[in-house]
């Protein structure tokens, strides 16, 4: 292992295997001769850096107490608070630094140090909340990664000093300090005796010395200059160097000159080098301006000269005393300062310390009243401000006092009641007055079941759990627990039913009191109570509401229930992804409880409700379980009666339980669920039925919410029927409500703003200048006025309560439709709609030459020809699903063999063509060879479904023969690729959407007719309906 030393300074670079460790008369120099350790140590470390290569240090003899007795002397200890600033006596040089390899104690090594007085290059620490006094203690930690790595140098180097600044803000990184301006001029020398690195921080012990101030910023690497160590130091440095290289030529047994290149001049100044460089002459440089502060400059900071008058005696005894109460209010002063004050110490007679300790021992000042009397150099003014800071800190150990002192005396009364409250207890239950918490708890759930019929295997876990209560502790959490499981056990209405009312006019009265219509949910309702009368017993059923949004699903559920004088429970599983919201959660979880049917069970009190599941179209699922499989139990007659709930883990019937559902549509629900409930179609309203509902109920309900009564608002039916066919003509009531709601809220409003324009005109008349004497007169007015003419609402006045109509028209095309564009009728979840399908060429079309033809021209014939070799395509708009693009397909594909066949159509019972050959050739080459476009409107809305297929084929066939379709005509049905019409759904909510557009004729599958007879006589009224088998009937019907 060789050892490749370069001596920077001395100008001299040695390589030879003779430096090696295994060198036994190197060894020998090293550990044996005293100089030679002194000189080696510093001239490996320092200049060459490579203190790893060095011996250990265990066998050195200790150069730090050779280099300590050969330096010069310090210059004593610090005193700034002196008068008289002192001499600028030279800085001692530092100590040399111990080998990385042994370990020191940092007390032990920093014992024997003295502080030096000019120590103006110092690393810069930044605390908040408060400076750093002169002669005080602090713990700081650092957590910037360069700044403990300056300390760690600094530390080696035995330089254990800093400044340390006060931040004129605080931050998240206290110690990085990115500009000057950050921090307040006037620090605190400090020396640091103890650290402790962590490594991602480091926590050090700093003593203030004395005041200092910032200069300014600069480089990490910049040392203190200007010491001077005599020369003897020098001299003793270079004869260290001349021995180190004799011995080295000694070693090797060659001539000096072959071993070590050197020369004069360096032999000569190499010791002066050195001697200057081991203390740190290095040029001071400014730090660049982006790099963080870590180093500055500093000069030492005395307080102006001052004389012991009366006045500065006043204000130091001011102190101490304040001090000394502080002390007698606040025990955590009292081992510090008064150890202090009584060990024999005249703190009164230093008025520059007092001033520092009075300050120091204030937390109520503010960090830059602190730093005022860190910067004031006036002691009298010094110690005014020090005086003001304890005794905001005397007010501040006062007001603690006597907010500990009602707080202990609050304590004492609560702690002396519950004592006095538990000997009476044990009194009272010593003389059987009173019995013990859990003999009463347990007695009260034991009172809960004496009038219920619990299932045997129910009371059996009920006595279970009592006995396993009255062994618990009543401070355990198991005790609560179970108690609360006791709680839900007890509470249920075990055998408990509500008396039904079985009474077929009441319950038909009743329903018809809440709903207008909905004849199908009343009869189904009605036929419910009839079989129970005759069974003489009712049984849980399991109904299914659907249809569009306001249509009354679920306010039904509510009249049933109070026709049938069953409880009602209403739940809303929309977006529900959570099994234990129905199933309950497993008692081991915190805050566990049981699913909403149970707590359905304990809130109405009986075994038999009428449970309202709503939106159960929309169930959820997520990584919690499937809810729609948990409703499955639930929702099913034959394993209800045992339902499990994972809280109470014992089986409940909920056979009685007429369970209620909602849903918009069919389509999301799962089919087994599906498959267990009855379906009943709650379709939407036309508008005599609107008009009927508006009158009944939503203008009385409007009107006495707003407080108003019937006469004060009348109006016309002409107001009502424009407004249900211009603003409202949705399938169900809900937005009526809205815009009647509007009318009584916008009448109730004026009423009220011209009540208060004319009394408040009539007040400034008369003088009255106060506003409450205004609001008694209009509240005067408003309740005792006379009887207002009634606010009339016509067809003329409509528009100013509710706004511009929403619909002007009742469809796109008014009067005649244009060849290609057909009228189809549609279902989604907000009920039925009218739609439209067009279809238009992107080019002219000529037919081909073979065809008669009154033009002769060739360049038509050419035109012509080529027309017939180009394959036609077909694109589609409108936000179309795949289900309707099939049926695009198969409608385009008919439409052709329909069209070449010449439109055959029964005509008294046999087949007759209704184009002619021209015609059909014509049509049949059109839809072959011609670009389509085929569009369906408001391509907002998606859509998709399988009943357009005929509206598709009439359009295209309108198209391709160039004829319009008949203006009142509405369709739906899906077709074949051999023409048959089949079934389609939703036919009510379709032909209601025809009434609302106007459409006289409709044309429905013949499957439908059945559909179609169910409905209500004046929903066919006026209508005339028209049932197909094949598409040739609806050729002859649309083009007749």
């Amino acid at each position: 292992m060789l050892v490749n030393v370069g001596l920077v300074r001395l100008g001299l670079r040695v390589a030879h295997p003779l430096f090696s460790y295994r060198s036994v008369a190197l060894r020998r120099c090293l550990t044996c001769s005293r100089c030679a350790a002194v000189m080696v140590e510093p001239i490996f470390r320092l200049d060459c850096g490579i203190s790893s290569h060095m011996p250990p240090r265990s066998k050195l003899i200790a150069p730090r107490i050779c280099l300590s007795s050969s330096s010069a002397s310090s210059g004593g200890s610090d005193n700034p608070d002196n008068s008289d600033p002192p001499s600028s006596a030279s800085e001692s040089p530092p100590s040399p630094p111990a080998s990385p390899d042994s370990t020191v104690n940092p007390q032990m090594a920093l014992s024997t140090q003295n502080v030096p007085e000019n120590y103006p290059v110092v690393p810069i620490i930044a605390i908040t909340g408060a400076p750093l006094f002169p002669k005080f203690v602090k713990m700081i930690e650092i957590t910037d990664e360069k700044l403990m790595n300056l300390l760690r140098r600094k530390i080696k180097l035995n330089a254990p000093y800093a400044g340390v600044f006060l931040r004129k803000s605080s931050t998240e990184q206290p110690d990085v300090v990115h500009s000057l301006d950050d921090l307040h001029r006037i620090g605190t020398f400090v020396q640091i005796p103890e650290w402790d690195d962590l490594g991602s921080k480091m926590r050090i012990l700093v003593i203030g010395h004395r005041r200092i101030q910032l200069v300014r910023q600069v480089d990490e690497n910049a040392t203190n200059t200007g010491d001077n160590t005599g020369s003897s130091f020098r001299n003793k440095r270079n004869n260290l160097v001349r021995r180190a290289k004799r011995a080295a030529a000694a070693f090797t047994g060659h001539d000096q000159s072959q071993c070590i290149s050197s020369t004069s001049e360096a032999d000569s100044t190499g010791g002066d080098e050195l001697a200057a460089g081991s203390v740190g002459s290095v040029p001071e440089q400014e730090a660049p301006v982006s790099s963080p502060v870590l180093m500055g400059e500093t000069v030492n900071v005395y307080h102006d000269p001052y004389e012991t008058t009366q006045e500065l005696k006043a204000l130091s005894a001011e102190i101490v005393k304040t001090i000394r109460d502080i002390i007698n209010l606040n025990p955590v002063y009292r081992e510090n300062v008064l150890a202090m004050l009584q060990a024999g110490q005249r703190v009164a007679d230093n008025p520059v310390y007092l001033s520092d300790l009075g300050a120091a021992l204030s937390g109520a000042g503010e960090p830059d009243e602190l730093q005022s009397v860190l910067e004031e150099m006036d002691i009298r003014q010094r110690l005014r401000l020090s005086l003001g800071l304890v005794k905001k800190e005397y007010e501040l150990g006062r007001l603690q006092q006597q907010i500990g002192r009602e707080v202990e005396e609050k304590v004492k009364q609560q702690h002396r009641r519950y004592m006095l409250t538990e000997q009476l207890k044990v009194i009272k239950r010593e003389l059987g007055l009173e019995k013990d918490d859990k003999d009463t708890i347990v007695d009260k759930f034991r009172s809960r079941l004496k009038d219920l019929t619990v299932p045997p295997a129910v009371m059996e876990v009920i006595d279970e759990e009592l006995n396993k209560l009255g062994v618990l502790d009543n401070h355990s959490s198991e005790f609560n627990v179970t108690r609360n499981y006791l709680d839900w056990l007890t509470t249920l209405p075990w055998g408990v039913t509500s008396e039904e009312h079985l009474d077929l006019a009441s319950a038909r009265k009743i329903l018809d009191e809440d709903h207008y219509g909905m004849e199908d949910v009343k009869k189904r309702i009605l036929e419910f109570i009839a079989v129970s009368q005759l069974k003489g017993t009712t049984q849980g059923k399991i109904l299914c509401f659907h249809g569009p949004p306001g249509v009354g699903k679920t306010s039904i559920a509510r009249s049933i229930a109070r026709a049938l004088n069953r409880k009602y429970f209403r739940f809303s599983v929309g977006g529900m992804s959570d099994v234990s919201e129905i199933k309950g959660h497993r008692r081991t979880y915190v805050g566990a409880m049981p699913g909403k049917i149970i707590q359905c069970l304990k809130k109405t009190k009986t075994e038999n409700p009428l449970i309202l599941i709503d939106e159960i179209d929309k169930l959820g699922r997520g990584w919690q379980g499937d809810p729609a499989s948990a409703l499955l139990e639930l929702l099913d007659p034959e394993q209800n009666a045992n339902f499990l709930d994972h809280y109470l883990d014992v089986t409940v019937d909920l056979s009685r339980v007429l369970f209620i559902t909602t849903a918009n549509q069919l389509d999301t629900i799962p089919e087994p669920l599906r498959d267990r409930m009855e379906m009943i179609e709650v379709s939407g309203y036309v508008e005599d039925e609107k008009l009927e509902i508006a009158r009944r109920y939503l203008f009385p309900q409007s009107a006495e919410r707003c407080g108003m009564t019937d006469d004060r608002m009348q109006v016309d039916d002409g107001a009502l029927l424009r407004l249900i066919k211009q603003y409202c003509r949705e399938s169900g009531v809900r937005n009526l409500q809205k815009h009647i709601e509007k009318l009584t809220h916008g009448d109730r409003f004026w009423w009220f703003v011209n009540k208060l324009v004319h009394v408040t005109l009539d007040s400034i008349m008369a003088s009255s200048s106060c506003v409450k004497q205004i609001v008694r007169k209009v509240a005067y007015q408003l309740v005792n006025a006379e009887k207002e003419p009634p606010i009339h609402v016509n067809t003329d006045n409509l528009a100013s309560y509710v706004g511009h109509p929403v619909w002007i028209t009742d469809r796109l095309y008014e009067a005649n439709t244009p060849p290609g564009i057909v009228m189809g009728l549609a279902w989604t979840s907000m009920g039925g709609s009218v739609l439209y399908v067009e279809c238009t060429s992107k080019q002219p079309f000529k037919p081909s030459k073979s065809l008669p033809s009154s033009s002769a021209d060739s360049s038509s014939d050419s035109d012509t020809e080529e027309a017939s070799t180009h394959k036609g395509s077909l694109q589609l708009t409108g936000s179309l699903g795949d289900v309707m693009k099939e049926s695009v397909a198969i409608a385009h594909t008919f439409a052709g063999l329909f069209a070449a066949s010449g439109a055959p159509c029964p005509v008294d019972g046999q087949l007759q063509n209704q184009l002619s050959p021209e015609e059909a050739e014509t049509a049949r080459q059109f839809l072959r060879h011609t670009d389509l476009h085929l569009h369906v409107p408001q391509g907002a809305t998606p859509k998709d479904g399988p009943s357009a297929g005929i509206t598709m084929v009439t359009a295209l066939l309108s198209l391709a023969c160039q004829k319009p379709v008949r203006p009142d005509l509405a369709m739906t049905g899906e077709v074949s690729l051999t023409g048959k019409v089949l079934q389609v759904g939703g036919i009510k909510e379709k032909v209601l959407a025809a009434k609302r557009g106007g459409i006289s004729c409709i044309i429905l599958p013949e499957t439908n007719r059945k559909d179609f007879d169910d409905l209500a006589p004046f929903i066919k009224e006026n209508l005339d309906a028209h049932f197909v088998n094949h598409y040739n009937e609806v050729f002859r019907i649309a083009f007749s």
